[in-house]
């Protein structure tokens, strides 16, 4: 008989441990995606039940950071467990976008709505009724998806593979000395991810849409990095992400701006052109602070607070 959400989070829950910066990058990884998965569950009646928006966004992040270590650590891994887990989990990574998104773009409406002349209101009411069945149409997708046997298999099978003992390394000649370790490789991993972000310096002059939104996702795994091992990272590591958290809220901003225009391209009336222009308004205002939150992430201040967590790995 197949269990319980609940008895699965009870289950798995004993096999936690604590990262160590003397783990192999597989061990390390297998630890992080075990407790992803555990609030990935803790959140899945919520987005079921669908009364607290934020349960689904909860269960996307969980979601996203597992996939985020499948892609940091894709050499240690099968590479056919890591496409078909990862593959899993991007399907619920949509499910589960498609009705966050819409919650997202709902609640600006609903907000803006509530400002402007009735007139303005109506016009905007023909556009929320619609994104309203458009997402409860999301939610009756999402629902089918988590109360799949395909889920409910992919869930087993996955927590078998992240509490299995792993099998013993192939023994190597005893001359040959690679690094295997989180201390080891942690540090280029790091500033790999750091690397792909400061390499947008020189397309920011004037960015399209689709130049923030690549820097967006950049950010993204490079604050997923440092957050995922924060435990075996200098202290000061907590006010770096900190810092990239900053950035990464004014550019989803900035994409959620550019996602709003194209829902609202078959749209007209007084009301849609007012929120036109105020999505106009907070994207000069969101383009001003990025600059200036750019400049302070580059600065000596905060890349000294990374650098200092790199070196508190022991």
């Amino acid at each position: 008989m197949a269990l319980s959400t609940l008895e699965r989070i009870e289950q798995l829950q004993p096999a936690i441990a604590n990262l160590e910066a003397t783990d192999s990058m597989a061990d390390a990884g297998r630890k992080v995606l075990l407790s992803e998965l555990i609030r990935m569950l803790k959140h899945e009646e919520g987005s079921r039940l669908g009364e607290d928006p934020e349960e689904v966004h909860d269960m996307r992040v969980a979601i996203r950071r597992m996939r985020s270590v499948f892609r940091l650590l894709k050499p240690y891994f099968k590479a056919k467990d890591v496409r078909r887990f990862n593959g899993e989990l991007q399907q619920l990574a949509w499910a589960l976008g498609d009705v966050r998104d819409l919650d997202v773009f709902l609640a600006d409406l609903h907000t803006f709505q509530e400002q402007v002349s009735a007139e303005q209101q109506a016009d905007l009411q023909t556009v929320i009724d619609d994104l309203e069945a458009q997402r409860s149409e999301a939610r009756e997708r999402l629902v089918e998806t988590l109360d799949s046997k395909a889920y409910r298999r992919f869930v087993k099978d996955f927590s078998n593979f992240l509490t299995e003992t792993p099998k013993p390394e192939k023994a190597t000649d005893k001359d040959t000395v690679e690094p295997v370790q989180v201390r080891h490789l942690l540090p280029a991993t790091v500033y790999n991810r750091l690397a792909a972000v400061r390499a947008y310096e020189s397309a920011l002059a004037e960015p399209s849409a689709t130049t923030l939104h690549s820097l967006r996702i950049e950010f993204k795994r490079l604050r997923y990095t440092v957050s995922l091992f924060e435990g075996v990272l200098g202290t000061q590591i907590e006010g770096f992400i900190g810092d990239l958290k900053d950035l990464q809220d004014i550019l989803g901003n900035l994409n959620d701006i550019a996602t709003a225009r194209g829902r609202l391209e078959d749209y007209q009336g007084e009301g849609v052109e007012a929120y036109l222009a105020w999505l106009d308004s907070s994207e000069a205002e969101l383009s001003g602070r990025f600059a200036e939150a750019w400049s302070r992430f580059n600065s000596r201040k905060v890349q000294q607070k990374l650098s200092n967590a790199v070196l508190g790995i022991r």
